[in-house]
């Protein structure tokens, strides 16, 4: 089969790899669409490896249709040959086909096309893991989440929304701001332009503080922000894009008793990426079928053009989810550019 190497300039390559080696607890899918993930960069840059048993090629959500499936995997998971599906992956989807632990497989939602269940896996996990499991997001919460314009913040966003949450994102270009007020974001703040320290001081003077924050940024931002957080709220760090140091108040911290939590779903355990998967099914994939939440896809790319789906992210052109189109090339839809 075919896959997305990473060269050792960095380059990407779509070339011939080993296919995979099915386990008894595995599945195997024929890969439709694999979406693009800042991890994916990341782990270009070899600040990300994949976890060990995982292919050295990128890619950790998918969307394809079941060719193959081991006797463990036939009689625990329910699905069948020829289902339709998504999944999580540990790494490797970038690829023509990808073996993966029954358990994290899910059946695609009603009325979702299988380009937009390719953005669901990474991103709604992720989304579901800091809001609920990590976040303890209540309705009537206010959340802070950066970087508006990212295809994580597209499902935290409306997710949060759909549980009755208020939200403040920021942005730094005001070319994205129709895109990302059609998330449902309440206030939209352009950090070159506004202050979102005063921003959150100015909540916290009138009594209704950020009580949840999901920052994918970091730097020394996060820092200033922290002592206008309410009591007994949570500062949750799935990244930091613009910088691994910052200065804190630690009194403020302490006496307003704020929780400060590193999270990662690539590196949480597989039974713990299972359950997170099985909530995610139970509690979310209703509201995607029913079109409350919908992953935000910003261009479908061939796989061929891995490259240019990877500038997409890195020049911050995105907003929303970029895709890559597996099987079936050459690919009809493209970047808004194109269009």
């Amino acid at each position: 089969m075919k896959a997305i190497v990473i060269q050792k300039d960095t380059s990407l390559a779509w070339q011939d790899v080993a296919d995979p080696i099915l386990k008894d607890d595995e599945i195997l899918l024929k890969v439709s669409y694999a979406a693009v993930n800042r991890a994916d960069l990341m782990q270009r840059e070899g600040n990300y490896p994949p976890p060990a048993g995982c292919p050295e090629w990128p890619g950790l959500e998918v969307s394809g249709t079941i060719v193959k499936m081991g006797n463990i995997a036939s009689e625990k998971s329910g699905f069948l040959i020829g289902d339709k599906v998504c999944a999580l992956l540990g790494g490797g989807g970038y690829a023509e086909y990808v073996a993966v632990k029954y358990d994290m497989v899910m059946p695609v939602p009603e009325n979702c096309s299988m380009a937009e269940a390719a953005a669901l896996p990474e991103a709604f996990a992720t989304a579901y893991l800091n809001l609920f499991m990590e976040g303890g997001l209540k309705r009537g919460d206010r959340l802070l989440m950066h970087a508006g314009a990212s295809g994580l913040a597209s499902v935290v966003i409306p997710m949060a929304k759909a549980f009755g949450a208020y939200v403040v994102t920021t942005i730094i270009d005001d070319s994205k701001r129709e895109i990302v007020a059609k998330t449902g974001a309440d206030l939209i703040v352009n950090t070159k332009k506004e202050d979102i320290v005063r921003i959150l001081r100015e909540f916290d003077e009138r009594g209704t503080p950020v009580n949840l924050a999901i920052d994918c940024l970091g730097g020394e931002i996060m820092g200033e922000c922290l002592p206008y957080m309410g009591y007994m709220s949570k500062w949750i760090m799935i990244a930091t894009l613009a910088g691994d140091f910052t200065r804190i108040d630690m009194r403020k911290v302490y006496l307003r008793n704020v929780r400060i939590v590193g999270s990662t779903l690539r590196s949480k355990p597989a039974h713990k990426k299972a359950e997170i998967l099985q909530k995610l099914v139970g509690d979310i994939w209703g509201k995607v079928s029913s079109g409350e939440i919908r992953p935000a896809i910003y261009a479908v790319l061939p796989i061929t053009e891995a490259e240019k789906a990877h500038s997409l992210l890195y020049e911050n052109k995105s907003a929303g989810k970029v895709v890559l189109q597996v099987s079936d090339l050459p690919c009809s839809v493209r970047t808004p550019e194109q269009e």
